[in-house]
């Protein structure tokens, strides 16, 4: 089934002065063919300002992909991603498994972001900074077209039987693909286990860290598997974001679109003819050449578009050959084409803003009142008070101490409970390491004429350098 079955927001091939349905793309998708089979793509190498404009982007992009793991804040990661050890550290702000309340609302405010960017602006993420965008068609592609030439030189080597020129050139390409996956995949893993490790991984023995190199492999192996096979099929079947740009945009939204108003009808182009009866589309069918992803924008908004401006670079250059004015396929709204009016701000969009700026000032307040440090104290189980002479009754607590901090923390604790003492069993702990934690056992004694029943409330807190840090409440148990 073609994700096309989506009904999109232009249907710019519909004349209405005639009954037939033009309508047949729906039936299937450009990289597949009738018997289920991949068509393969050989989108001509584009060029153009946006183009150029999107170059420069990729390289910033770039830039910022290869020195952020590098970049440490306090002797923390500025960012990374430790799924294995629940260790999560944003613009050098480490987060462990307490915060994962925290974690939950950064995302729930990413969502939303996502869903007014894309009610906005459509697919423009996808066509100027996803790492997969960016690596396929700025990279991987500009190699491909270095090494085997432009889209008909492609087709023409694939389909050329295996000769020593052919083996050199797929050779060196896969080799460079392959080269880059690896690069990539250590990159990617500097995010997951932080560049220390990944430097010991590197350096050290092979032995030492068979895992990591395990690792480094698989996912040069599945990198590769993406640049080098799937390609497209990445963004117009596996990737959820274009399966949200269905349910997502509106008339209003900015995609890339072509005005059918002033194209249609299409006519060829005859040398000394001025023919009144045709559109400006002159049917050169470039802007369907360059697509990566291989469809007609002509047909209109669809999912497989992700608005990488390559057809509008095309249509623009064959507008000026021409003589006639640019920008048949730009950025624009359903309203802008067929009403000449775009409302980038409608009610939809403020209610979203409303949601999003509420979400991002709640995000502040919680972030700002996280504290330094996680404190747990329980209140040993299966164990009753224990009598330690006439006056007095003690109860036995486990306590767990987090530092969510990149510094030693020095700790105090203290019982607020009047007439209370605190006993440690074993080493008093006085700090806590940076980015560790601390357990132990302690003993509350508590006066008899301070206990108000069964359960008495009870209130601890964790000094540092003379301030509080954090405080407990739990209960004591006591005779009837």
């Amino acid at each position: 089934m073609s994700s096309n079955q989506n009904t999109p927001l232009f249907n710019n091939s519909f004349d209405p002065f005639s009954d037939e349905d033009k309508e047949e793309y729906r039936d299937h998708i450009a990289t597949v063919d009738q018997e289920g089979k991949r068509i393969w793509l050989y989108p001509k190498k584009p060029k153009g300002k946006l183009y150029n404009a999107r170059t420069w982007v990729s390289l910033v992009f770039l830039v910022i992909f290869l020195s952020m793991p590098w970049i440490k804040v306090d002797g923390e990661q500025f960012l990374l991603f430790n799924i294995l050890e629940r260790k999560f550290v944003l613009f050098g702000l480490l987060f462990t498994p307490q915060d994962f309340h925290l974690f939950v609302l950064a995302m729930l405010t990413f969502i939303v972001f996502i869903i007014l960017f894309t009610v906005v602006f459509g697919r423009l993420f996808c066509g100027w900074v996803c790492p997969q965008t960016v690596f396929m068609e700025m990279f991987y592609r500009k190699i491909e077209y270095w090494i085997e030439g432009d889209a008909g030189e492609q087709r023409r080597l694939d389909s050329a039987p295996w000769t020593p020129e052919k083996i050199r050139k797929k050779a060196l390409k896969h080799t460079v693909f392959f080269l880059i996956a690896l690069v990539v995949s250590n990159y990617f893993l500097a995010y997951v286990i932080g560049t220390d490790q990944l430097l010991k991984i590197i350096n050290d023995p092979v032995g030492e860290h068979l895992g990591g190199l395990g690792a480094i492999l698989l996912f040069s192996v599945l990198f590769y598997g993406v640049f080098a096979r799937l390609r497209e099929q990445v963004c117009t079947t596996i990737c959820p974001y274009g399966r949200l740009q269905s349910v997502l945009l509106v008339k209003d939204s900015i995609v890339i679109a072509y005005d059918y108003k002033r194209g249609e009808p299409r006519g060829k182009l005859k040398k000394g003819v001025v023919d009144t009866n045709f559109g400006d589309c002159i049917d050169c069918n470039l802007c369907v050449a360059v697509c990566p992803t291989g469809i007609d924008i002509r047909n209109g908004t669809q999912l497989e578009c992700t608005n990488c401006t390559a057809c509008v670079d095309a249509c623009n250059q064959v507008m000026e050959k021409v003589g006639k004015p640019t920008n048949l396929i730009r950025y624009d709204s359903m309203n802008g084409i067929e009403a000449g009016r775009r409302k980038l701000f409608t009610t939809r969009v403020y209610a979203y803003s409303a949601v999003l700026v509420g979400l991002i000032v709640l995000d502040i307040f919680m972030f700002a009142n996280r504290g330094v440090m996680e404190s747990i104290v329980l209140r040993s189980q299966g164990q009753l008070y224990q009598k330690v002479d006439e006056t007095h009754v003690s109860n036995l607590y486990t306590y767990i101490f987090i530092n969510k901090t990149n510094k030693e923390l020095p700790i105090e604790m203290i019982s607020d409970t009047p007439g209370s003492k605190l006993r440690v069993v074993g080493q008093i702990p006085t700090s806590i390491p940076k980015n560790g934690k601390i357990e132990g056992v302690f003993f509350l004694e508590m006066p008899n004429n301070q206990l108000k029943g069964r359960k008495t409330p009870i209130s601890i807190h964790i000094q540092s350098n003379g301030k509080k840090v954090d405080e407990i409440e739990t209960n004591f148990m006591g005779p009837n």
